[in-house]
Protein backbone atom coordinates (compact mmCIF):
# COMPACT_ATOMS: atom_id res chain seq x y z
CA UNK A 1 0.00 0.00 0.00
CA UNK A 2 0.95 3.42 -0.53
CA UNK A 3 1.34 4.04 3.45
CA UNK A 4 3.54 1.22 3.61
CA UNK A 5 5.78 2.74 1.05
CA UNK A 6 5.60 5.96 2.75
CA UNK A 7 6.28 4.50 6.21
CA UNK A 8 9.51 2.43 4.40
CA UNK A 9 10.43 5.40 2.57
CA UNK A 10 10.96 7.49 6.07
CA UNK A 11 12.54 5.10 7.56
CA UNK A 12 15.23 5.04 5.25
CA UNK A 13 15.57 8.73 5.30
CA UNK A 14 16.23 7.99 8.75
CA UNK A 15 18.49 5.04 8.58
CA UNK A 16 22.29 3.86 7.79
CA UNK A 17 22.13 1.33 5.71
CA UNK A 18 24.82 -0.36 6.56
CA UNK A 19 24.05 -0.57 10.73
CA UNK A 20 20.57 0.09 10.60
CA UNK A 21 21.27 2.57 13.04
CA UNK A 22 19.77 6.30 12.77
CA UNK A 23 21.85 8.38 10.79
CA UNK A 24 22.41 11.91 11.16
CA UNK A 25 19.32 13.02 9.62
CA UNK A 26 17.57 10.66 11.59
CA UNK A 27 18.66 11.79 14.53
CA UNK A 28 18.33 15.25 13.96
CA UNK A 29 14.26 14.33 13.25
CA UNK A 30 14.25 12.35 16.97
CA UNK A 31 15.77 16.00 18.39
CA UNK A 32 13.00 18.11 16.75
CA UNK A 33 10.21 15.92 17.44
CA UNK A 34 11.30 15.73 20.98
CA UNK A 35 11.39 19.39 20.79
CA UNK A 36 8.13 20.01 19.19
CA UNK A 37 5.97 17.72 22.05
CA UNK A 38 8.67 19.36 24.64
CA UNK A 39 10.10 16.59 25.46
CA UNK A 40 14.17 16.77 26.41
CA UNK A 41 15.91 13.75 24.65
CA UNK A 42 18.45 11.52 27.00
CA UNK A 43 20.00 12.77 30.19
CA UNK A 44 23.34 11.32 29.07
CA UNK A 45 25.36 11.94 25.49
CA UNK A 46 28.12 9.39 24.38
CA UNK A 47 30.27 9.84 21.29
CA UNK A 48 32.31 7.27 20.03
CA UNK A 49 35.26 7.02 17.61
CA UNK A 50 36.57 3.94 16.43
CA UNK A 51 40.46 4.29 17.56
CA UNK A 52 42.66 2.92 14.23
CA UNK A 53 39.90 1.96 12.10
CA UNK A 54 41.67 3.43 8.76
CA UNK A 55 44.25 0.62 10.30
CA UNK A 56 41.65 -1.93 9.81
CA UNK A 57 40.45 -1.04 6.14
CA UNK A 58 43.72 -0.90 4.89
CA UNK A 59 45.01 -4.14 5.47
CA UNK A 60 41.50 -6.12 5.81
CA UNK A 61 39.98 -4.44 3.32
CA UNK A 62 36.59 -2.73 3.93
CA UNK A 63 34.42 -5.27 4.13
CA UNK A 64 36.37 -6.15 7.21
CA UNK A 65 35.78 -2.17 7.94
CA UNK A 66 31.97 -2.63 7.42
CA UNK A 67 31.89 -5.58 9.53
CA UNK A 68 33.61 -3.68 12.39
CA UNK A 69 30.92 -1.01 12.13
CA UNK A 70 28.09 -3.55 12.09
CA UNK A 71 29.65 -5.04 15.21
CA UNK A 72 30.29 -1.62 16.71
CA UNK A 73 26.18 -0.38 16.24
CA UNK A 74 25.36 -4.08 17.22
CA UNK A 75 26.69 -3.47 20.89
CA UNK A 76 24.80 -0.19 21.08
CA UNK A 77 21.81 -1.71 19.87
CA UNK A 78 21.67 -4.11 22.90
CA UNK A 79 22.56 -1.36 25.44
CA UNK A 80 20.18 0.71 24.79
CA UNK A 81 16.76 1.00 26.05
CA UNK A 82 13.33 1.94 24.60
CA UNK A 83 13.95 5.48 25.56
CA UNK A 84 17.63 5.81 24.05
CA UNK A 85 18.68 6.44 21.07
CA UNK A 86 21.77 4.74 18.83
CA UNK A 87 23.17 6.52 15.68
CA UNK A 88 25.75 5.82 13.03
CA UNK A 89 26.80 10.18 12.66
CA UNK A 90 29.02 8.69 9.67
CA UNK A 91 32.14 7.34 9.08
CA UNK A 92 33.42 5.54 12.21
CA UNK A 93 31.51 7.94 14.42
CA UNK A 94 28.79 6.86 16.35
CA UNK A 95 26.30 8.66 18.91
CA UNK A 96 24.34 7.21 22.13
CA UNK A 97 21.71 9.60 23.66
CA UNK A 98 20.77 7.42 27.17
CA UNK A 99 17.61 7.94 29.40
CA UNK A 100 20.27 8.05 32.44
CA UNK A 101 20.36 11.18 33.96
CA UNK A 102 23.32 10.20 37.04
CA UNK A 103 26.47 9.51 36.09
CA UNK A 104 26.74 6.62 37.68
CA UNK A 105 23.97 5.68 35.45
CA UNK A 106 25.70 6.46 32.40
CA UNK A 107 28.94 5.14 33.08
CA UNK A 108 27.40 1.75 33.67
CA UNK A 109 26.02 1.90 29.82
CA UNK A 110 30.07 2.72 29.14
CA UNK A 111 30.98 -0.09 31.14
CA UNK A 112 28.48 -2.28 29.34
CA UNK A 113 30.04 -1.06 25.96
CA UNK A 114 33.70 -1.14 26.57
CA UNK A 115 33.43 -4.40 27.95
CA UNK A 116 31.66 -5.66 25.41
CA UNK A 117 34.31 -4.62 22.77
CA UNK A 118 37.22 -5.78 24.93
CA UNK A 119 35.34 -9.65 24.81
CA UNK A 120 35.26 -9.33 20.93
CA UNK A 121 38.83 -7.85 20.58
CA UNK A 122 40.19 -10.64 22.99
CA UNK A 123 38.69 -13.21 20.45
CA UNK A 124 41.75 -12.23 18.34
CA UNK A 125 40.38 -12.86 15.01
CA UNK A 126 41.82 -11.87 11.44
CA UNK A 127 40.32 -10.10 9.88
CA UNK A 128 39.19 -8.37 13.09
CA UNK A 129 35.52 -8.12 14.48
CA UNK A 130 35.83 -5.10 16.35
CA UNK A 131 38.20 -1.96 17.00
CA UNK A 132 39.26 -0.32 20.28
CA UNK A 133 36.98 3.03 20.39
CA UNK A 134 37.36 6.49 22.35
CA UNK A 135 34.56 7.43 24.01
CA UNK A 136 33.50 11.16 24.88
CA UNK A 137 30.41 11.56 27.51
CA UNK A 138 28.86 14.29 29.40
CA UNK A 139 25.25 14.88 31.28
CA UNK A 140 22.98 16.95 29.41
CA UNK A 141 21.91 20.46 30.68
CA UNK A 142 18.19 20.30 29.90
CA UNK A 143 18.22 24.49 28.74
CA UNK A 144 20.75 23.19 26.30
CA UNK A 145 20.51 21.96 22.65
CA UNK A 146 21.98 19.41 20.04
CA UNK A 147 24.83 21.69 19.56
CA UNK A 148 26.16 22.48 23.08
CA UNK A 149 25.78 18.94 24.53
CA UNK A 150 27.79 17.59 20.77
CA UNK A 151 30.15 20.39 21.68
CA UNK A 152 30.84 19.12 25.52
CA UNK A 153 30.84 15.08 24.32
CA UNK A 154 32.93 16.15 21.41
CA UNK A 155 35.52 17.94 23.51
CA UNK A 156 35.45 14.80 25.79
CA UNK A 157 36.04 12.54 22.77
CA UNK A 158 38.87 14.55 21.74
CA UNK A 159 40.51 14.56 24.82
CA UNK A 160 40.44 10.76 25.25
CA UNK A 161 42.47 9.68 21.10
CA UNK A 162 44.34 12.95 22.27
CA UNK A 163 45.56 10.79 25.49
CA UNK A 164 45.89 7.76 23.20
CA UNK A 165 42.35 6.45 22.64
CA UNK A 166 40.43 3.43 23.84
CA UNK A 167 39.82 5.36 26.26
CA UNK A 168 37.07 7.00 27.90
CA UNK A 169 36.69 10.56 29.18
CA UNK A 170 33.62 12.87 30.54
CA UNK A 171 33.16 16.32 30.29
CA UNK A 172 34.22 18.36 32.36
CA UNK A 173 32.26 22.01 32.74
CA UNK A 174 35.29 23.91 34.33
CA UNK A 175 37.81 23.36 30.75
CA UNK A 176 37.19 25.23 27.60
CA UNK A 177 36.14 23.25 24.89
CA UNK A 178 39.44 22.06 22.85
Amino acid sequence: TTTHRLNRTEELVRTDELTGLYNRRGLSLFLQESRSVGAVPGGGLLLLDCDRFKQVNDEHGHAAGDRVLQSVASILRSVAGPYDLACRLGGDEFCLLVAADRREEVTRYIDYIVGSMQSLAAMRQAPPLICPVSIGACLLDPDGDWDQWYIQADSALYRAKRDGGDRVHWHDPTQAPV
